[in-house]
C-alpha cells in the first residue's frame, strides 16, 4: 500500500459534514442569528454531539462562519476563472492572493489557528482525535488540486499527492507565522521566501518525475 495512500476512508465524508455545520451556520448568520453550535447542528441536521466535536465551543464556529469562510471567497472566485495552464503562474497567483489576504486579517487568522489547536488538543484529550475528525476545512488541498490540475496525466497519483502535501507547507497563516515569529522577516519579505520555496518545490517535483520516466 502506498505511505500516501488515505488513511481514513470515511474523511471525505467527515469533511463535508463540517461544511455542512458551516453552512447552516453561516445561513443562520445571514438572518441575523449569531449561531450557537447547538443551532448550527440542528439546521445542518446532525447530532449535537458531532457538532461539538468539530466546534467544541460557540467561538470556534463564529471565528470560522464570521473570520475566515467570508474572507477566503476571492482565492476561490481566483481559481474559478484562471487562464493560464502553466503551472506555476497558477501557483503564484494563489500564492499572492491567499497571502495578501491572511496579511491583512493576519489577527483573525492567527485568532483562527489559535482555535484549531485549541479544537484539536480537547478532541485529544477526550479521544475523537483517533476518529480522524476534520479540525479545519482543509482548504489549501483543494485549491493545490486546481492548480495542479494540467499535470492530472503527466504525475503519478502518489507523486501528486507528495507534492500537493509538500505545497501545503508553504501558504496560510501557519506559514507566515513562521517567516515572521521564528525567521523575524516583515511581510513582503515573508509572501517572497515563501512563493520561492513554492516553486523550488514543484519544480524539485516535476524533475523527479521527468527522471523517474527516463530510467530504464
Amino acid at each position: 500500500m502506498s505511505s500516501f495512500a488515505q488513511k481514513d476512508p470515511r474523511a471525505n465524508q467527515k469533511a463535508r459534514t463540517r461544511e455542512a455545520i458551516v453552512e447552516a451556520a453561516q445561513q443562520l448568520h445571514r438572518g441575523g442569528i449569531t449561531p450557537t453550535v447547538a443551532q448550527a447542528a440542528e439546521q445542518a441536521r446532525v447530532s449535537r454531539a458531532t457538532a461539538y466535536r468539530y466546534f467544541p465551543t460557540q467561538e470556534a464556529l463564529i471565528v470560522e462562519v464570521t473570520g475566515i469562510t467570508p474572507r477566503v471567497l476571492e482565492v476561490d472566485k481566483l481559481l474559478e476563472n484562471l487562464t493560464t495552464e502553466d503551472v506555476e503562474t497558477r501557483l503564484l497567483q494563489l500564492q499572492e492572493k491567499f497571502g495578501q489576504i491572511v496579511l491583512a486579517e493576519e489577527a483573525q487568522f492567527r485568532t483562527a489557528l489559535r482555535v484549531y489547536q485549541d479544537t484539536w488538543l480537547r478532541s485529544e484529550r477526550n479521544g475523537d482525535n483517533k476518529n480522524g475528525f476534520a479540525v479545519r476545512e482543509g482548504r489549501r488541498m483543494r485549491w493545490l488540486d486546481k492548480v495542479l490540475e494540467p499535470l492530472h496525466d503527466a504525475l503519478p497519483e502518489e507523486q501528486k499527492r507528495r507534492l500537493r502535501g509538500a505545497l501545503a507547507l508553504t501558504m496560510g497563516i501557519d506559514s507566515i507565522a513562521t517567516m515572521k515569529d521564528v525567521c523575524g522577516l516583515e511581510d513582503q519579505e515573508a509572501l517572497a521566501v515563501l512563493r520561492w520555496v513554492a516553486i523550488v518545490l514543484l519544480r524539485a517535483g516535476l524533475k523527479e518525475n521527468d527522471t523517474s520516466a527516463s530510467m530504464p
